[in-house]
């Protein structure tokens, strides 16, 4: 797609449903600028959201709901790589990977105005994909290999 062609979004007041509510309860608009903390720990519900109603859009290709739904899928599993009961925090790790890489995948093949039209999270959709990609590659990169290598995959 070119950087020139434009997709008309509309705002469905049906999508600010109950997480939006949530969030607003949570990052006061009057605090959204300065809401690092907050905006760090929503991550996760916000790039879950994200995922989840990608995966319910019409004008998302059929191929990239299938990466979205196996992401969700990964997600709501009972079974983890990391189980957050027994690490709490640091359980969540395994699941931004998944939807972390889940949702770099869906932006190769997804219009980023649809992407932004979803997005409940501070600043910008792709930017946090970027980041969160950013950050998997730099500090989990090598200890996922060498998980790989120790199950024998």
């Amino acid at each position: 797609m070119s950087g020139e062609e434009r997709i008309l979004i509309e705002l469905n007041p049906r999508e600010r449903r109950l997480y939006d509510r949530l969030r607003a309860r949570v990052v006061k608009p009057e605090l959204a600028a300065t809401s690092g903390v907050r905006d760090l720990l929503l991550l996760m519900p916000d790039l879950t959201v994200l995922l989840f109603r990608l995966m319910r859009d019409d004008r998302v290709p059929m191929g990239s709901k299938a990466i979205a739904f196996l992401g969700l899928a990964y997600v709501f599993s009972p079974i983890d790589l990391i189980p957050e009961i027994f690490l709490g925090p640091l359980g969540l790790l395994d699941d931004i990977l998944v939807v972390g890489l889940a949702l770099s995948q869906l932006v190769n093949h997804v219009h980023p105005d649809i992407v932004r039209s979803h997005w409940s999270g501070h600043g910008d959709a792709l930017n946090a994909i970027q980041r969160v990609v950013a950050f998997i590659e730099s500090n989990l990169k090598t200890p996922l290999r060498s998980a790989m290598k120790w199950l024998g995959a």
